[in-house]
């Protein structure tokens, strides 16, 4: 973030919420000391408004949209364009500075937020309009939804609380908030602070090229020497990190079975001890989520949470993931029989321990070892073959070659025209078939451990909004942490990385092709939790169609399209290890769901032993007895998972059945596709959250959503 100025002429953060629809934030001139300024301006701004709107209520005037949701729409957008720039480079560059401001600002936030949802008054004049069959009739459907969802929301923002019940609730609300920014900052500082510091050719045994030199930087900048004089990705040292780029291709490749365990283990501590254990603060989550979830008259926060998803209840939910377990498990079994009996015909293949020993039995930091190996002896390729065919550039234009092919919109590099937060951010344009800009993104591409938190996301930075002084265009952050550019290589993606970008893609044309008009249901608002993946697990699909696939990957160097002879080693791979996969995301779903549901956390049982019971039952591998992996599960504790982590698997039946439209019209039949695709674009996309997404699934399947596409995708059908 860079220098401050004047604070009281000159907030960027203020200037965004005060020029009106469609400005882009000016991440260029952000400083962390705007923040808290910012936000009691905004606080001071809303409470304004909201005066008016709530003295218009009690005269009884508002008879009209235009009248009372309007302003409120004006509301949420000038929040949104002070508050979201912050909350966005809490993730993508992170600093003690900004950490301080940010912490002083939430708690205004939260306060915000609950007064917004505990508006009476607003509460009120809604539900007398809902009740008036003249008004009410006046409205459509998507406003009807609108406000439906608006009273559920304040609902469960406590509206309804009174006297000791609501201020308890708003210290809830304020714990869980502080919980969740602490829960993610202290992951954050385990994962950068964790290297594994290595010096010699015997400790990098087996590792690729890319990852010596990625290791190489990574210790020269940890002990900020960082030059060609002393970087030499040959001859070390070398720092491996948590970060994924390090971490995953280490456990893959490295020969040293020690070396593995100890990069292992400290993955699965991540977060688990010292200034910077995780763990006291899970118990309190779930202390605080229970005892809120009762507050509001449900019986767990399980309950709360599905009260407003697409799947009818938890019963509901826990009979897909079984039923999906009884379909991945015997896969899975079958994978690790497969990768014990192919390590016990090629031991020559792994290292050997300082003291020559090795493990008797295939342990949990072997399994990526093996599963690289007999993936390599079976379909004759490796991920690390395939990474220079994948440069994030190139990637991109068969992405967005696909995008225009299948839903008529063009995207456009546009660099330059929009302030970034970093040198690596890229920023694009979308342009309809008339040539009509209706949406842009920033992509921020690649991992940066210092100051950027993990994983891959979708953020809305602009919503579009049908504004009383015009039309605001939708606007999105995609982040990732692919690799990043090592000297004069470019970033190169493995194919996972791909299937990662193309996922964020996903969310993203369902955040920008919307056409509702609407804030409050724009784009993935208002959608149903475990709707929301379906857009992002469709475009992952695409990867398994060979023109698609032809169409990105060339190599970097020479231009030359992937080989044949990949392309149908990656097809015929597309089920290696499913089962395994499938039933990772299984115990994760069902851990979740017990701890928010069944778990008592003043209970003899600990969150820990309730992971690795999942982990046993749904597993073909009893969990690491040091296993703490919830320590690091931001996506329950500091996203917006909790109770809803199921959603993947939900959401995957919803997308391998849409995809299967697709393939029922013929995925190289360009009129049906492109019918096809516009039919996909105009129900589920540009309808984001103005219907229930049961009722947009059926409009386009014609029929409620099936598994059997999902299985026959897995290969087990």
């Amino acid at each position: 973030m860079g220098n401050s100025g004047d604070l009281k002429s000159n907030n960027p953060l203020i200037e965004a919420a005060t020029r009106g629809p469609g400005q882009l934030p000016d991440y260029s001139k952000m400083a962390a000391d705007h923040v808290v300024p910012a936000v009691r301006w905004l606080v001071q701004k809303t409470e304004g408004t909201m005066a008016a709107i709530e003295s218009a209520l009690r005269e009884g005037k508002p008879k009209l949209w235009s009248e009372i949701m309007a302003p409120l729409e004006g509301v949420a957008a000038t929040i949104n364009a002070a508050w979201s720039p912050v909350t966005h480079l809490f993730g993508v560059l992170n600093s003690p500075e900004l950490r301080k401001a940010y912490d002083e600002a939430l708690p205004l936030m939260v306060d915000l937020d609950l007064k917004l949802g505990q508006n009476e008054v607003v509460y009120r004049g809604l539900k007398s309009w809902q009740s008036d069959a003249g008004a009410w009739g006046r409205l459509s459907k998507v406003q009807q939804r609108i406000i439906e969802k608006r009273l559920l929301a304040a609902e469960h923002t406590g509206v309804a609380l009174a006297g000791a019940d609501r201020m308890r609730f708003n210290e809830i609300e304020r714990e869980l908030s502080q919980l969740a920014t602490k829960f993610s900052n202290q992951l954050l500082d385990a994962t950068k602070d964790y290297a594994m510091n290595l010096s010699t050719k015997v400790e990098v045994d087996g590792l690729p090229e890319h990852v010596l030199e990625l290791a190489a930087h990574e210790w020269a900048r940890r002990n900020k020497t960082e030059s060609t004089n002393h970087v030499n990705p040959a001859h070390g040292p070398w720092a491996i990190t948590l970060d994924g780029p390090s971490f995953i291709p280490f456990m893959e490749f490295s020969k040293r079975p020690d070396l593995r365990e100890k990069l292992y283990l400290a993955n699965i501590k991540r977060a688990s001890s010292g200034e910077r254990d995780n763990t006291p603060l899970i118990s309190s989550f779930l202390r605080l989520r229970q005892e809120k979830a009762k507050l509001l008259g449900f019986k767990t926060f399980a309950a709360l949470s599905l009260s407003t998803k697409m799947a009818p209840s938890v019963a509901d939910v826990r009979v897909l993931l079984n039923k999906l377990l009884v379909a991945a498990l015997p896969a899975a079994r079958r994978d690790m029989e497969g990768l014990k009996a192919f390590r016990t015909a090629h031991p020559d293949l792994d290292g050997k321990r300082p003291d020559g020993a090795s493990n008797a039995e295939l342990a949990h930091w072997d399994v990526p070892f093996w599963a690289e190996r007999v993936k390599e002896a079976k379909f004759q390729y490796s991920e690390e073959e395939l990474r220079p065919y994948f440069p994030l550039e190139r990637s991109l234009d068969g992405l967005f070659s696909l995008v225009k092919k299948v839903f008529r919109v063009d995207v456009r590099r546009a660099d330059g025209e929009a302030p970034v937060w970093h040198e690596d951010v890229r920023f694009f344009k979308l342009h309809d078939d008339s040539g009509k800009h209706i949406a842009s993104f920033f992509l921020d591409p690649y991992s940066r451990p210092q100051n950027k938190k993990g994983g891959a996301w979708m953020a809305g930075c602009l919503d579009r909004w049908e504004s009383p002084s015009g039309l605001q265009i939708p606007v999105a952050h995609l982040v990732c942490n692919g690799t990043p550019p090592v000297g004069e290589t470019p970033g190169l993606m493995t194919f996972d990385q791909v299937r990662t970008l193309f996922h964020e893609f996903g969310h993203g044309i369902h955040h920008m092709l919307t056409e509702v008009p609407h804030i409050e249901a724009a784009g993935i608002n208002n959608v149903e939790w475990d709707a929301v993946e379906l857009p992002s697990q469709f475009m992952e699909n695409w990867l398994f169609h060979v023109p698609t696939l032809k169409g990105l990957a060339r190599h970097y160097q020479t231009g030359a399209v992937l080989p044949d002879h990949y392309i149908e080693k990656i097809l015929a791979s597309r089920t290696y290890r499913s089962g395994s996969m499938a039933i990772r995301q299984i115990q994760f779903a069902l851990t979740d769901l017990e701890l928010h549901e069944e778990f008592d956390p003043a209970g003899k049982e600990s969150p820990f032993e309730v992971q690795n019971r999942h982990m046993t039952h749904a597993g073909v591998m009893p969990p690491h007895p040091e296993n703490k992996f919830l320590c690091s599960f931001s996506h329950i504790f500091a996203g917006g998972y909790s109770a809803g982590y199921y959603s993947y698997k939900w959401a995957e039946v919803l997308s391998a059945d849409a995809f299967a439209a697709f393939e029922e019209a013929g995925l190289d039949n360009e009129g049906g596709l492109v019918a096809v695709g516009q039919k996909f674009r105009k129900i589920i996309l540009a309808q984001g959250g103005s219907r229930h997404p049961m009722e947009l699934f059926i409009e386009f399947r014609g029929r409620k959503p099936e598994p059997e596409a999902l299985l026959r995708h897995e290969g087990w059908l």
